[in-house]
């Protein structure tokens, strides 16, 4: 299960906000295979004045609409994977929010099944992605 923590400039409209986070679900259900039922995004406006970055870092011209994306999820995956999962973040966001590839910030924490609890406060580890019945 990953979780997405997003940031987006504050004028965003709703619409356009669900567009981007349905656009990196469906990355991730296509790229590396996640469950369509694993959406876990928190989405976080920022105004003007609360993100800097230097928007010609790595030789790439961004403007000031830059949406972050931070995902966090279970170790594993390869390079060739996570290469994908980029790529189609960035395109799905193109696509379907008009937001410039230049204008995605992509990262990634991985972590194991012992740093979660999902629900109920039950350690992870001794889920291992059962379905409960709730």
């Amino acid at each position: 299960m990953p979780f997405i923590r997003t940031a987006v400039p504050a004028a965003t409209d709703p619409q356009r906000t669900e567009a981007i986070v349905m656009g990196i679900h469906d990355a991730l259900v296509s790229a590396i295979g996640m469950p369509e039922d694993e959406l876990f995004n928190m989405v976080s406006p920022y105004a003007p004045g609360q993100f800097f970055c230097d928007r010609r870092f790595n030789g790439i011209a961004r403007s000031e609409n830059v949406v972050v994306v931070e995902i966090t999820m279970r170790r594993g995956r390869s390079d060739a994977m996570k290469r994908a999962l980029y790529a189609a973040i960035a395109a799905n966001l193109e696509a379907r929010a008009a937001v410039s590839p230049k204008d995605v910030f992509i990262f990634m924490h991985e972590n194991d099944y012992s740093d979660w609890s999902v629900g109920n406060g039950v350690f992870a580890m001794g889920l291992v992605q059962q379905r409960g019945t709730d």
